[in-house]
């Protein structure tokens, strides 16, 4: 059948086609009885307002960019269902864009800019401030948001979990658990740091016991990674010189780790190392991990970055305050 219009509504309300507009647009001028035969017509006719046709006239295409690059991570997809459902509960559509070696945030920022959407949201993305200060991204640029990360960038905030807090629970549950020798497995070191539980954890051990922290990097955040770096550690050191607790800075590391750390050197969790991990992802929870984690805010989160997205919030940097999930692992 062919698509219905504004026209034909018209034609059949016995209104004129200004009329038909008005009808669908919020805060227009129009009586009940026009607006009631309009409507009346429109469900007839199964029409719906062409949206793309309001959007040059009102300059907002109600579409929001969300830029993604860690689809390793299994603790992604389910913050991007809550903030897919969000949006739409707004009546914002999102727009996915997968960052990649082949395709970087400034491509994606500036393809987003050409398709005119009201603001771009990075995903927990692991970019570099310098790269959100390119010179091609000049002035009139969509908003931006980051979000489950920090953002050092002046009029870009960004929406995450308390870190502070976060590794002090953490760091205070290992104490009383009678752990002293602590590791810290991180993601390539030049995009970690603006996640800050590395950071946090090692000045928490120096304030704490006055001890120094192991560092271990995987080269990406993925299981594959943190089993890889695992295997590289328990490799080339002996048993008496090992960590006796493995904070890893996110849950897909931590799931690698205890893989290698149970299955190819046979150790006991938590009596020989014990793991923790950050996120709270699905998996997280299974009798096969057993992992201690600390669980994001996620519902928080995306309501605090939708609400300074529709101007409901002042745009200003919020560390929102996640929770301590104790398990086997520890």
């Amino acid at each position: 059948m062919k698509r219905a219009t504004a026209q034909h509504v018209a034609i059949e309300a016995g209104v004129s086609k200004w009329t038909v507009i008005r009808a669908f647009t919020p805060g227009s001028s129009i009586t009940e009885v026009s607006k009631a035969k309009v409507l009346a017509a429109a469900e007839k006719l199964n029409y719906r307002p062409n949206l793309l046709a309001r959007s040059l006239a009102t300059s907002l295409t109600h579409q929001v960019a969300v830029l993604v690059d860690d689809f390793a991570n299994p603790y992604k997809l389910p913050f991007l269902e809550k903030l897919t459902a969000a949006l739409q509960a707004k009546g914002l559509v999102a727009i996915l864009v997968n960052i990649n070696d082949h395709y970087n945030h400034v491509h994606a920022i500036l393809n987003a800019e050409q398709r005119q959407v009201d603001a771009i949201i990075l995903l927990g993305t692991a970019f570099r401030d310098e790269t959100l200060n390119d010179r091609k991204l000049g002035e009139g640029s969509a908003p931006m948001f980051v979000l489950a990360r920090d953002s050092q960038i002046e009029g870009v905030p960004a929406v995450s979990c308390d870190t502070d807090v976060a590794i002090a629970e953490i760091g205070k549950h290992l104490l009383e658990r009678g752990y002293h020798r602590p590791g810290f497995m991180c993601g390539p070191r030049t995009l970690s740091t603006a996640l800050g539980r590395r950071r946090n954890f090692k000045e928490f051990w120096r304030r704490e016991r006055d001890t120094d922290l192991l560092e271990i990097a995987a080269d990406r955040y993925s299981v594959d990674a943190g089993a890889e770096a695992a295997r590289r550690y328990l490799e080339k050191t002996p048993a008496t010189d090992r960590v006796d607790v493995l904070m890893c800075e996110n849950d897909a590391l931590a799931f690698g780790a205890l893989d290698v750390i149970r299955s190819e050197f046979k150790l006991r969790v938590p009596e020989d190392i014990a793991v923790v991990g950050f996120d709270n992802a699905a998996f997280a929870a299974s009798p096969s991990y057993g992992l201690t984690t600390y669980e994001q805010p996620v519902s928080e989160m995306v309501d605090a970055v939708i609400a300074m997205l529709l101007g409901q919030r002042e745009k200003i940097t919020v560390n929102i305050r996640g929770r301590l999930v104790v398990r086997a692992s520890t």
